[in-house]
């Protein structure tokens, strides 16, 4: 039958399905022909590179475990031969070690078995039908993240390669370094774009409330449930959910969110039934989540299933470079929002800029930014206007260039953050929300900082 369906489409086959298996690859072929696309099938890693050598192809799906040898070299062979052919493996299910493996080795997915036809179609479309999928496209939404770095560059470059995949992504780095924006790009440039982007930051709900903002419920399930309403999980249905400050949720919310990633399924409260959910998790904390779960604050089993590919966001320190570039950028967008012509920046305050240390890092530029627009009278943006608190630019340059031997490395930056910390309430004269902001940072991280370095408002 198959046979016959291949021989009356006048299509070159551009999927290569290999697996040992008959049933799985008759499966996988007869889901691709319904979806208008043509297969062929090997039952090795001999015959796979055989037909990879004598024909083009599209996209690879292969099993781990062949009979003459594994995924993972069908996977090595593929980048080194045919690079821009994406692959992705099929991995037994609960193998998670096996499909980081892969991707780590340059796959762009991952299937676990028994196969899901969704998220095999949710893969497919990402390769066929995502304008600029395969190209570094310039004008895609990646662009739009400002800064010709080397740091930059490979950020955008690692978008792009996420954007394909439908794998849990988690982005680190620092409070304002745009882990939030990555996040969006990674969601817009891929399969679920035309779907929701939900974004929760996790520090904000109170822990009463989490499971019913989460799962949402049914009228009647509580004092004030008034009508049915769906959760986060449901909102972002055939999207994503991107869980910002996931290191704040407390450990009994983080054993029923690892049930729902595992199950893909969720059960409002007061509800009998569990609904399935399609949806692509992306996380991110200014955390080092691999050592929460050292110190027993995160659970390992829902870190491995989070944390499956990671993207670093860099510091603005690490990018001095492009400091310049987007404080121009900056300043334009924000002119543009108070109706008025955007003012230049003097050399010497653009080169007080590349010396701030930036603790908040580009949301805390583009603060600096406004508040000097507010405060400048002129068209021209001068040093004094940027109001740069001396300790903390000094501190940001000392951080930077690795002094400060003299004292223990952990007292040495205990020393910038208390300095940093210091600065932004004197700004705000002790108003701690204020401040969180000009931090670019959480009030509550704000307040765990404060009671770790053992400061008071004006200390």
């Amino acid at each position: 039958m198959i046979q016959q369906d291949r021989r009356s489409r006048s299509k070159t086959p551009e999927v290569l399905i290999v697996d040992d298996e008959d049933d799985i690859r008759e499966l996988l072929e007869l889901t691709l022909i319904r979806m208008g696309l043509m297969a062929d099938g090997a039952a090795t890693v001999a015959d796979a590179k055989r037909l990879l050598a004598e024909r083009e192809y599209r996209l690879c799906l292969t099993d781990m475990r062949l009979p003459d040898g594994d995924g993972l070299e069908l996977v090595a062979h593929i980048s080194k031969h045919c690079r821009d052919l994406p692959v992705a493996v099929i991995t037994a299910f609960g193998s998670m070690e096996n499909a980081v493996t892969a991707l780590k080795a340059g796959a762009f997915d991952y299937l676990a078995k028994p196969v899901s036809l969704d998220q095999l179609r949710a893969l497919v479309k990402s390769v066929f039908r995502v304008p600029g999928a395969s190209s570094s496209g310039e004008g895609s939404p990646s662009s739009s993240l400002l800064g010709d770095s080397p740091a930059m560059e490979q950020v955008r470059s690692m978008i792009g390669k996420l954007a394909r995949s439908q794998a849990a992504v988690h982005i680190s780095g620092e409070s304002g370094s745009g882990k939030e924006r990555a996040a969006r790009l990674i969601h817009e440039s891929g399969s679920r774009a035309d779907h929701s982007f939900i974004a929760v930051n996790c520090g904000a709900i109170p822990e009463n409330l989490m499971e019913s903002e989460f799962f949402g419920y049914r009228k009647g399930a509580f004092t004030g449930a008034e009508a049915d309403r769906d959760g986060f999980f449901q909102a972002a249905n055939g999207g994503t959910l991107f869980l910002d400050e996931v290191a704040d949720l407390p450990l009994s919310m983080q054993v029923k969110l690892l049930r729902v990633i595992q199950e893909k399924r969720v059960r409002r409260i007061g509800d009998t039934a569990e609904t399935p959910v399609d949806v692509r998790i992306v996380s991110a904390t200014h955390k080092n989540l691999r050592a929460q779960v050292d110190d027993a604050l995160f659970r390992q089993d829902l870190f491995y299933r989070l944390n499956v590919i990671e993207l670093r966001m860099p510091s603005l320190r690490e990018r001095r470079e492009d400091i310049e570039g987007l404080a121009v950028a900056l300043l334009a967008k924000i002119a543009e929002g108070a109706g008025s012509p955007p003012p230049t920046l003097s050399r010497a305050a653009l080169e007080a800029l590349s010396r701030y240390g930036f603790p908040g890092n580009v949301r805390e530029l583009e603060n600096i930014l406004e508040r000097a627009l507010a405060l400048s009278g002129g068209s021209v943006i001068h040093e004094e206007d940027l109001l740069l608190d001396p300790v903390d630019g000094e501190a940001g340059t000392r951080g930077a260039s690795g002094s400060g031997e003299d004292r223990p490395l952990q007292e040495y930056l205990d020393g910038i953050e208390r300095a940093a910390i210091s600065g932004a309430l004197q700004k705000t004269t002790g108003n701690r929300t204020a401040a969180a902001r000009l931090l670019g940072i959480t009030f509550r991280s704000l307040r765990y900082r404060m009671e770790r370095l053992g400061m008071k408002d004006g200390s």
